[in-house]
């Protein structure tokens, strides 16, 4: 049976997939080595370094050409959509993890979706993820994956940036090919777009090397846990436009209340990431 059946990627919703890990100090040493962060002093996993856990590591001969592992096994594989990636999510967190900490991890499909947009046919396949440390559940997680055609990416429309109100906080980065690199390697993502450029370019019709959705997401959460107002318990983002790499990106958030909004941009001003996080 091949995606061209309307019926074969619905089959899929209720597929459950279960696994297990570790908090390894190492796993978080080296990404704090790859974003030139502190470790952790306090033992505590911080937000969003959970998508270090867990990876799936295959075959080679089990990845497809983009590097991804082959679809048909827990996700959906539709012949009608040549490109998948992560478009957003929702990240509830309800308890710490701590270093040494063993964990499991249960990854239900929840829905799937075909949609259409100003760019065209798309579908949305979301996941959910409930992660159980020593103390019960510590992390529930919803991830939305797109599946699109390579000549949708040429049309994203660029939306307008929000106006951060006068006591915003920003900082800025310079995602290099060799942290996309480093950053696929911490997470287990062999996907060629981060760090086989002329793949990238040439095949699925990218500007340059692809900055990381997570690795977004990871860099919005640090900014907010850098302000020293409080801890993260729910974080949401959804990604608006490709960043690529050796391009300055600018972090921005601004707090209404016990809420945080958040946005990444580009060097011309369009908003790749945008994000929020609710406070404690």
């Amino acid at each position: 049976m091949t995606g061209s059946d309307a019926s074969y990627p619905k089959s899929f919703i209720g597929r459950v997939q279960s696994s297990e890990d570790i908090v390894s100090v190492t796993i978080l040493e080296r990404l704090a080595a790859t974003l030139d962060m502190p470790v952790p002093t306090d033992r505590v996993l911080p937000a969003l370094w959970h998508w270090l856990l867990f990876q799936e590591w295959m075959g080679t001969t089990e990845l497809a050409r983009d590097g991804h592992p082959k679809r048909g096994g827990f996700l959906p594989d539709d012949h009608n959509f040549s490109r998948r990636m992560w478009g957003g999510g929702r990240v509830v967190f309800h308890k710490n993890l701590s270093i040494g900490e063993s964990v499991s991890r249960m990854s239900t499909i929840l829905g799937i979706e075909e949609k259409v947009g100003s760019s065209g046919r798309f579908m949305i396949v979301t996941v959910r993820h409930e992660i159980m440390g020593s103390e019960g559940l510590a992390i529930s997680e919803e991830q939305d994956i797109i599946y699109r055609n390579t000549e949708q990416l040429r049309t994203t429309p660029r939306e307008q940036p929000a106006h951060p109100s006068p006591d915003s906080f920003a900082r800025q980065v310079t995602p290099s090919a060799v942290l996309l690199f480093r950053y696929s390697a911490l997470t287990g993502n062999a996907h060629r777009i981060h760090y086989d450029r002329e793949y990238a370019c040439g095949e699925e019709g990218y500007p340059g090397l692809v900055v990381q959705g997570p690795l977004q997401a990871t860099w919005l959460a640090d900014l907010v846990l850098r302000q020293r107002i409080g801890s993260i318990v729910r974080f949401s983002y959804r990604a608006q436009r490709v960043a690529v790499a050796h391009k300055a990106l600018r972090l921005e958030g601004w707090r209404e209340s016990t809420r945080v909004r958040l946005q990444t941009r580009d060097a011309a001003g369009a908003i790749c990431m945008s994000a929020e996080a609710i406070l404690a």
